[in-house]
Formats: structure tokens, sequence, C-alpha cells
């Protein structure tokens, strides 16, 4: 029989009092239950202080003075009861508070949306250079598969005038993005589209062009989907698979994103552990594959010139 938060059994914190405390007791408890870190962090100690901070509503840079301090009754409660739900649950910490950081700032998320983890972030704080140019004028960007639409806000307030279109085929996804706009004040800006891939914008009188199109899409291939960790069974497998080798989305966005690319535009778009399989199959196309020092891989850049000049390459892809 399983146990619950409310369980009996459920380990005691007894004699735990400070913030250092709980933090310990948590990462000792998540290493003991084996649990998997990756929405987010990626060792319990890093779980742990997001878990506690989190709780107690306390920013990340907190002065190592306040370590000590005491907790009330009722937060040593909430605490141990959002420890037990994450080892019993194996839920990611995001989703039982509700809340994920991306680009220095908190967004809203719930199970209908992948949580926030993107390396984009990275380039988006380095607006994009040295690979998009000095002297491009930011207008205009899309967020295709935007998800929670992290991506194309946090990108919203790096670049205070540019518009922004957030495109996703989910209209639970789209309530989530919608709640993050309320949140962040960004409605003017940014927009909300219901679009599987780029047929909303196919119907648009007038076709936009984007000096960025950034992409977190589903590329998970049918091997890793199959290995996932338990705390992976949370999130939609909608933004999650995308076929035998993880390309099935992919390749849609490269035969397209030529048309839809100012001239100086940029194609930004994320990959993970299928880029392999997409070097192998479009070995002469020069994508660039920046290294991230906040950790992170698989992001690929092609400019506007080499999305025209092998778009017939990446349309026959799709007819083979």
């Amino acid at each position: 029989m399983n146990p619950t938060v409310n369980d009996q059994s459920a380990v005691s914190h007894e004699g735990l009092v400070s913030i250092r405390d709980f933090i310990r007791w948590a990462a000792s408890r998540f290493n003991e239950a084996g649990l998997f870190f990756g929405h987010g962090s990626d060792n319990a100690l890093d779980e742990a202080m997001h878990l506690v901070f989190q709780v107690l509503q306390l920013p990340w840079e907190l002065p190592e003075s306040y370590m000590d301090c005491r907790l009330s009754l009722q937060e040593q409660k909430q605490v141990a009861e959002l420890i037990e739900r994450r080892i019993i649950e194996r839920k990611p910490l995001a989703y039982l508070v509700n809340q994920a950081w991306f680009c220095g700032k908190p967004y809203y998320v719930d199970e209908r949306v992948l949580i926030p983890r993107s390396p984009i972030a990275e380039l988006i704080q380095q607006k994009f250079q040295p690979w998009l140019g000095d002297d491009v004028w930011i207008e205009r960007v899309m967020d295709l598969c935007s998800g929670s639409g992290c991506i194309g806000m946090a990108t919203a307030h790096e670049f205070p005038e540019t518009m922004v279109d957030l495109l996703d085929i989910s209209k639970d996804t789209i309530e989530v993005a919608g709640i993050n706009l309320d949140n962040h004040e960004l409605w003017g800006r940014v927009q909300t589209v219901e679009s599987n891939l780029f047929s909303a914008l196919d119907e648009w009188e007038e076709k936009p062009k984007y000096q960025l199109l950034l992409s977190n899409p589903p590329y998970v291939d049918d091997e890793d989907m199959s290995d996932f960790p338990e705390e992976f069974s949370h999130e939609p497998e909608l933004g999650l698979a995308a076929g035998k080798d993880g390309l099935d989305i992919v390749r849609i966005i490269l035969a397209r994103a030529a048309d839809f690319l100012d001239d100086k535009g940029l194609l930004v778009l994320e990959v993970g552990n299928s880029q392999w399989a997409l070097r192998e199959e479009y070995a002469d196309v020069p994508f660039i594959w920046p290294e991230f020092e906040s950790g992170g891989h698989g992001v690929l850049l092609l400019d506007a010139e080499n999305c025209r000049k092998h778009q017939k390459l990446f349309q026959s892809r799709l007819q083979s």
C-alpha cells in the first residue's frame, strides 16, 4: 500500500527548526528516495533549497545570516508536507508550487504545459549576439510551440519595443500563457495564437515577417520517451513526443522557416538529444550549435539566407 502525505508513517521532522535544518533534511530525504532532478535543478541540495525558499517566499540570493532563522509551526508543516508530496507523487517541484523561473522571472505552470528549462534563456539574455548582428532591429518575434510562453515573454522583456506572437496548438496551453501574460503585464505587445505550427499564419491576409523565429518544439524520440523517469510522466506528452527519431516537428519547422523570416532574420530551434539524428540527416547545412555556460545543449541557429538556400532540401525530407 502506497503511503500518503498524511500517513502516520511519514518521517518525523521533530527537532528541525531553521531554514538550514529543513534544506539539509529535504536533501537527505530526496537522495534516499532516489528522485530524478531535471526540471530546474540537477541535484538534491538545489532542489531542497528551491522547495524551502519557494514555500517561504524568499529570494534566491538569501543572505547567509538568514539560514538559521526559525520557521513558524505553520511554515514547518507546509515545508514538510511539500517534501513528502515531492517524494510520494514523484511530481516535479514546479507543478507542486505552480511556479518556475526563466530568465530571472517567475512563470505560472501546471500540468498543461512543460516546465521551462530551455537553454535558449542564455541566448535571450545575450540578445542573440553575436549571431543576430548589431544592425538588426527586432520588430517582431515568433515563439512557436510556445507552451507557458516563457521564451517569447522573456524575449519581450529583453527587447521592450518588440511585438511577440506566441503560437501553440493546445487551447489548454494558450490558457496558461494567458495567465502569464496577465502576470507579466505584456498584453498589447504579446499575443497568443492558437495554431497547428504555422497554420493560423497561413490564413492571415498578410503573412508576417519575423526577425527572430524561436521554437522549443516536441523533439523527444521514441526510445527516450520509453526510458523517461517517472517525473516526466506528469508533463504533457503532446509537448515532448516527436516520433522515431524526434524530428517529426523539427522537419516541418525547417521546411517553413524561410517563409516567415525577415531577410536578416534568425531561426533559433531547440532539438535536444535529437541533434545527432538531425546532424546526420542534414550534414551539409551550416547549423550553428552554441555552447552554454549555464548548461544545456541541442539548440541550433540558422540565418534566413541559409534557411532559404536549403529550403528545397528541407521540403524534400517532408515528402520522403
